[in-house]
């Protein structure tokens, strides 16, 4: 027997148990052990066999770090086979989650029974996979085709009562003890006679699905997909479920699973998947460093930001006092609170109690001696360093010594700010993205005074609040909005030298980006961009840079706001809509600036809008604003919406060839300017080397 599984008998029933801390994961002596347990249940005393897990979780998925590596035998499905074949009753006992892998091996055995705590679920498609042990097979055979094309495409845990709902638990069980509950279970079900009950001896009639209904699902899904394939693959094992036998819908789900595992979309989500867990980790940052106790949060400023900030800690039950300047100012923010509660609430996601119970928890004054008491104050007031200067220096007079007091600034001097004080070492940025209580990253920033336990506990109390925390020295725009500029900037160079709006946007939503730059700039207001110019002395006097933002906002066409931007908004609807007036105002200025417009490639407009990230990304990588490159690919991945499937700008830099990239910057270079383009002394060097930035950050450790 293996050393992560035992065998034994309780009185007549047998009991496999799986000890693989921390997650019970399916890596081979795992498989292995229960492989040869239900071997040996074979031919002893026992009457049913319950398969259970030691630890805080049932198997929770298979071990990622064997993808990629040479199979081991026993294969998973050859594991699932000796289950759903056992002469005698296979019980799962269901704890924690059963994700992936741990889901299929519970769906293989004959009954499933699980604590009311317990989620079930089949992940794969987060990394670019679909289910290879039968998942695609099982599920639609017992809950239904739209219910398992829901689940699989989703990738959302269930939780217990519900998975009951859709038959795919038999039993919610009570109590604290789950193995005794099980071995209950068990002897119910042996004394009933119970039938060895193997999902795969279900058919579906194809005459119950609708026609067309997986075509539709196709579109439907392709629509969302940002250029992941796992999606689509899901609809065809699915598929292969109602019209095939088991066994030959078994081979189609490998066959598919064995491609998605070769595909770069996959690899590229799995690159995201240990990069998003390496961010958490500080490199120079000792483990035992103590942490701060965070029980009471201020916000200074309650507007848009200032309010989903507040919802971030209500919604893990820390107490948020929000300051604002008058009554009025409050009253509006405590209102934009209670309004996102309410839609929350309207779309069924939450009670009316648990939103009041949340409100309650968020209250509001215009007296700074109200936070003398608090932890944590996060400042979320407008762009202005003379003013978050001022607001400082009454927290610095107000806090009690130990609060920890952050900056939400985007781009301001995080160590300025920290000077306005008397205690630098418990000043950081805590910089949310907009709406902060929906978007996942956070960027921690560190000054130059941060304290180590400081920059601990704020990294701890991200991830409480459900944040991916990534580390950034200061800088101007820290990792994000300082390489987002050249983005930016090359997206409205394209409309003078010949694009439309409509082309350089449907061409990176075709690459996979959320939205496209232009429609971003309207969306969040081209004025913001616009201040934030004004307030800079580092860009070059060039009257062609963001000539089209400026013109754009000094005829007052802001955006979505005033109805008008790049593009023209559908009043009701807020569709946008292509506007000949922009494209003959663009044609305009560039004849008025001497530049000849012509015919812009795809190539050409992904190449100008992301290669400034990743020369940027390298910049602040010799700098060492960043730790590593995976970093920057989790802030733009969770922070800017650059596509999963791609893995991030260094990731996807990398998989293009970094001399490739270097090539054609200095080609841009040539074309274009070194104001705009001048390469990376770190992008040029591992070019020449033929290196990569993975390899860099494996030479840095």
């Amino acid at each position: 027997m293996s050393q992560v599984v035992s065998y034994e008998l309780h009185g007549n029933i047998g009991v496999i148990s799986v000890n693989n801390p921390p997650v019970n994961a399916l890596a081979q002596v795992v498989r292995e052990g229960i492989l040869n347990a239900v071997k040996q249940a074979q031919g002893d005393a026992s009457e049913a066999i319950v398969l259970r897990c030691e630890g805080r979780t049932f198997i929770a998925g298979a071990d990622i770090t064997e993808f990629g590596k040479p199979p081991m035998a026993p294969a998973l499905p050859d594991v699932l086979t000796e289950i759903e074949n056992s002469s005698k009753p296979v019980i799962a006992a269901i704890h924690g989650t059963a994700l992936g892998g741990g889901f299929e091996v519970s769906l293989a055995c004959h009954y499933r029974c699980a604590v009311a705590s317990a989620k079930v679920g089949l992940p794969e498609v987060n990394l670019g996979l679909l289910p290879g042990a039968g998942g695609t097979q099982r599920v639609p055979r017992v809950a239904g085709v739209k219910a398992a094309l829901d689940m699989i495409t989703s990738g959302r845990p269930i939780a217990a009562g519900k998975a009951k709902d859709m038959g795919l638990i038999d039993e919610v069980v009570a109590g604290d003890d789950l193995q005794a509950a099980a071995i209950a279970y068990a002897n119910e079900l042996v004394k009933a006679g119970a039938p060895l009950k193997r999902i795969r001896d279900i058919t579906i009639d194809p005459a119950s699905i609708e026609p067309g209904f997986f075509e539709t699902a196709r579109k439907n899904l392709a629509k969302r997909a940002r250029g992941q394939i796992a999606p689509d693959r899901i609809v065809s094992c699915i598929e292969a479920a109602v019209k095939l036998p088991m066994d030959e819908g078994l081979q189609r789900e490998r066959e598919l699973f064995s491609e998605l595992v070769k595909s770069p979309e996959s690899a590229a989500m799995r690159h995201i998947f240990f990069a998003e867990r390496q961010a958490a980790k500080i490199k120079d940052l000792p483990k035992d460093t103590p942490l701060r106790a965070i029980n009471k949060v201020a916000i200074i400023g309650g507007g848009t930001m200032g309010g989903g900030i507040a919802m971030c800690f209500a919604n893990v039950d820390i107490p948020v006092v929000m300051v604002e300047i008058n009554d009025e100012a409050l009253e509006r923010g405590l209102g934009i609170v209670r309004k996102n509660y309410s839609i929350t609430v309207k779309k069924g996601k939450m009670s009316e109690a648990q939103m009041e119970s949340r409100l309650e928890l968020i209250s509001g004054t215009t007296d700074y001696a109200d936070i003398a008491d608090v932890d944590l104050v996060i400042e979320a007031v407008f762009e202005n360093l003379d003013l978050k200067k001022e607001i400082f220096t009454k927290l610095d007079a107000t806090c009690k010594q130990g609060a920890i007091l952050a900056t939400n600034t985007s781009y301001q001097d995080v160590d300025a700010i920290a000077n306005a004080t008397s205690r630098p070492q418990d000043v950081l940025g805590l910089h949310f993205f907009s709406p902060a209580n929906v978007m996942k990253l956070l960027e921690v920033v560190r000054g130059a005074k941060t304290a180590d336990d400081v920059l601990a506990t704020s990294m701890a109390i991200g991830k409480k609040i459900g944040k991916i925390c990534a580390l950034s020295r200061v800088c101007y725009g820290f990792i994000g909005n300082r390489m987002l500029t050249g983005y930016g900037r090359e997206a409205q160079m394209l409309l003078l030298d010949g694009c439309t709006p409509t082309q350089v946007d449907s061409t990176l939503e075709g690459f996979g980006m959320a939205m496209g730059p232009l429609a971003m700039g309207d969306l969040a207001g081209l004025d913001v961009g616009y201040k934030a110019r004004q307030a800079r002395t580092d860009l070059p006097d060039d009257p062609k840079l963001f000539r089209m933002g400026t013109v754009l906002v000094e005829m007052d066409r802001l955006g979505q706001k005033t109805g008008a931007g790049y593009y023209k908004y559908d009043p009701e609807t807020r569709a946008r809509l292509a506007d000949p007036e922009v494209e003959a105002l663009i044609k305009e200025e560039a004849a008025k600036l001497g530049i000849e417009q012509r015919e812009i490639s795809e190539e050409e407009i992904l190449q100008r809008c992301f290669y400034p990230l990743i020369n940027e990304g390298a910049l602040i990588l010799e700098e060492g604003i960043a730790q590593r490159p995976s970093d920057i690919d989790v802030v733009y991945v969770y922070g800017y919406a650059f596509p999963a499937a791609k893995g991030g700008p260094m990731f996807y830099a990398d998989q293009i060839g970094l001399k490739n990239v270097y090539d054609k910057i200095c080609e841009f270079r040539d074309r274009y300017g070194e104001d705009y383009w001048q390469p990376a002394p770190l992008l040029k060097e591992l070019a020449e080397k033929g290196s990569s930035f993975a390899e860099w950050a494996a030479e840095q450790g």
